[in-house]
């Protein structure tokens, strides 16, 4: 608040002299100024605030508050007069605030009427409520302070939609009349606020420390007093000098930074850029969730509008997949007829797609994630974050590791995982459908909710990311049994129950595997919604179904065969994972403790018949290694059984 008379001031050299020798020292650490340009370490700062405090008159309001109160009273020439005197250090700053108010000598009633003949609006430097709107929607907090007095700080800081308790400021003591019981007199002010006294606003920030964990908070302001924020211990981080109303050298050459526009800040501030690592039908239509919520009005400030995806490259009609995806904004040969929209770029490079992504999600067959996380290894930052809405696992000698695990390991990134019934091409018409979002870090969570929820896609954060994932990769298995079972022809009862095991088998494998596992979880879109969705509409149904059809019309089929036939370049994830859990079971002994993923695994690799399925239980019980292992007594009695049941359905 005193800055800019003290400039102006030839009585001001004794507290210039003070504040050139705090700035030179400064200088010593940050480095000579000025900064008209931040340095990497400035830019990581601001980029990574948790608070930021701002400073009010000549920051985000273009006058001082109390100047302008002294003119609109009379008496704008004798404050000024009593503001030199503390500047040339014969007169304390508690003094002289003290002095200015009794010299301005207002009313409650004065000051409504200054606020009415200078509202806040008309006060405010262009460009501070826009940064502050943006900083406040990516979550960071923002904070006012003041020399000024919250009589007339509070208006600006409604303006600004900054909650008043937010607001450090001084406060005008008032005289009650006796007889009205209504204040009427100023006589001073509060001496409890930080604000009042040399150093306040350093004060005020170690305050916001010892109230709130804040890792990063930075300061900015235009005057002395805004610098001292970052010079005292316990105070912010980085200061950022605003010359945009009053430029002040000994700021301009001290600052970690100094802008005269907040459009500089708001440009500065990080946007996401969102790469997608697949382009099959599930990839298409999440890209076009993507893609959607990133072209809307308003996102801009956030995130980058266009959406880069990963294609692997293939003649599609003679000419290279990416360049009809690129011109038609359609995947033709996985997701025909739907538009991704135009703000999604399709590229056969997996370098290019993910530079400078911030945000990467992962969905292609988990058969090939290995091989694309190594070819991603250096080339990600490490300040990204991933997800995957990839259902599957590897199984390794030392045992089974999840995708998200795998990402997280190979590449240092956070990685959530959305899990849900979602069948690709219900959502990529706009149906309502809905998925479970489950996170390490809420903030990412959070982030990953905007990305992809729509007003016909709900997402739901839980705090369970195995379990999340395992119940994405296991209905697989279950998929195939109740496909089998459509396939022989049986009804509701005898899917519903299959169903029913299955959901049980995944909940207890899951936390024999990892007992950390939600139980709760099972009861997301993740879990019961996405193994109700995929036995009754997915892909691995479909193919379990024809394969007992091509087994009662005595012209059998591979899995591998009806894929190809079926699945029109799409891979079928449910043998393989049959094959994984498979693999985890026979290991540990544990083939018999999950009958239904047991009996599942012989069928789709000829061991035993489809009809198997419905004597699951008995089935899992033959010991076979191989079907030529098997004794034909129990491969009959296991198909009789079965034929007998289908007839009685029948």
């Amino acid at each position: 608040m005193l800055e800019r008379l003290a400039s102006q001031s030839p009585h001001g050299k004794a507290a210039q002299t003070a504040t050139a020798a705090a700035a030179a020292s400064w200088r010593a650490v940050s480095g000579p100024g000025p900064h008209l340009e931040p340095s990497p370490r400035v830019l990581k700062l601001w980029r990574s605030a948790q608070a930021v405090c701002f400073d009010i008159d000549c920051t985000v309001a273009i006058n001082d508050q109390l100047d302008l109160l002294a003119e609109f009273m009379g008496v704008g020439e004798k404050v000024a007069a009593i503001t030199n005197s503390a500047m040339d250090g014969s007169m304390s700053l508690e003094d002289a605030l003290e002095q200015r108010l009794a010299v301005i000598n207002c009313t409650p009633a004065d000051i409504q009427a200054f606020l009415k003949a200078h509202p806040p609006e008309s006060r405010l430097t262009p460009g501070a409520k826009e940064l502050i709107q943006q900083l406040q929607s990516r979550g960071i907090a923002v904070y006012l302070i003041s020399g000024g007095f919250r009589e007339l700080c509070l208006p600006i800081c409604r303006a600004l939609n900054v909650p008043p308790k937010q607001l450090f400021a001084n406060r005008m003591n008032w005289q009650v009349d006796d007889d009205t019981g209504m204040p009427t007199k100023l006589v001073g002010f509060d001496l409890r606020e930080p604000t009042g006294h040399q150093g306040g606003k350093p004060r005020a920030i170690a305050e916001l420390r010892r109230m709130f964990p804040y890792e990063t908070v930075v300061m900015v302001g235009d005057g002395i007093t805004d610098l001292e924020a970052v010079q005292e211990g316990g105070g912010a981080d980085l200061f950022i000098g605003f010359g945009g109303i009053v430029r002040r050298r000994v700021v301009e050459e001290a600052a970690d930074w100094f802008v005269d526009s907040f459009e500089v800040l708001r440009e500065a501030l990080p946007r996401h850029r969102v790469a997608m690592i697949g382009s099959g039908a599930w990839a298409c239509t999440a890209v076009k969730m993507i893609a959607e919520n990133l072209a809307e009005e308003g996102r801009s400030d956030k995130f980058c509008r266009d959406v880069r995806m990963w294609v692997f490259e293939e003649e599609v009609e003679g000419r290279k997949l990416t360049e009809l995806i690129n011109e038609r904004h359609e995947n033709v040969k996985y997701m025909p007829g739907v538009q991704l929209g135009d703000n999604i770029i399709a590229c056969a490079d997996l370098a290019e797609t993910v530079k400078d992504a911030t945000i990467l999600v992962f969905c292609s067959p988990h058969q090939f994630i290995h091989r694309i996380v190594k070819q991603l290894a250096g080339l990600v930052s490490k300040d990204a974050i991933a997800i995957s809405l990839i259902k599957g696992m590897r199984v390794r000698p030392d045992g089974p590791q999840l995708i998200s695990e795998l990402i997280r390991k190979e590449l240092g990134l956070d990685c959530s995982v959305l899990m849900g019934a979602n069948i690709a091409g219900d959502i990529a018409r706009d149906e309502l459908s809905e998925a479970t979002i489950a996170d390490s870090v809420l903030a990412n969570g959070q982030l990953l909710q905007e990305v992809f929820e729509r007003p016909y896609f709900y997402t739901t954060l839980v705090p369970d990311v195995v379990g999340a994932e395992m119940c994405g990769t296991l209905k697989n298995i279950v998929a195939l049994a109740a496909g089998f079972v459509e396939g022989l022809g049986f009804g509701p009862n005898t899917k519903a129950a299959i169903m029913r095991a299955g959901l049980n088998e995944m909940r207890r494998f899951a936390k024999a595997l990892y007992p950390t596992v939600r139980d709760e979880t099972f009861f997301e879109s993740c879990g019961v919604a996405d193994l109700i969705a995929t036995c009754y509409g997915g892909r691995n149904r479909l193919v379990a179904k024809e394969f007992v059809a091509a087994v009662q019309g005595g012209k059998p089929e591979s899995f591998a065969e009806l894929e190809a036939r079926l699945l029109g370049g799409q891979k079928l994830q449910g043998v393989l994972t049959s094959d994984e859990v498979q693999a985890i079971l026979q290991r540990r002994g544990w083939e018999r403790d999950y009958p239904l993923f047991t009996t599942v695994n012989r069928i789709v690799n000829e061991q035993l018949p489809p009809s198997s399925i419905v004597d699951y239980k008995a089935a899992a019980q033959v010991r076979v290694a191989a079907a030529a292992d098997a004794s034909a007594d129990d491969l009959s009695r296991l198909a009789l059984g079965a034929a007998a049941a289908a007839g009685g359905a029948a």
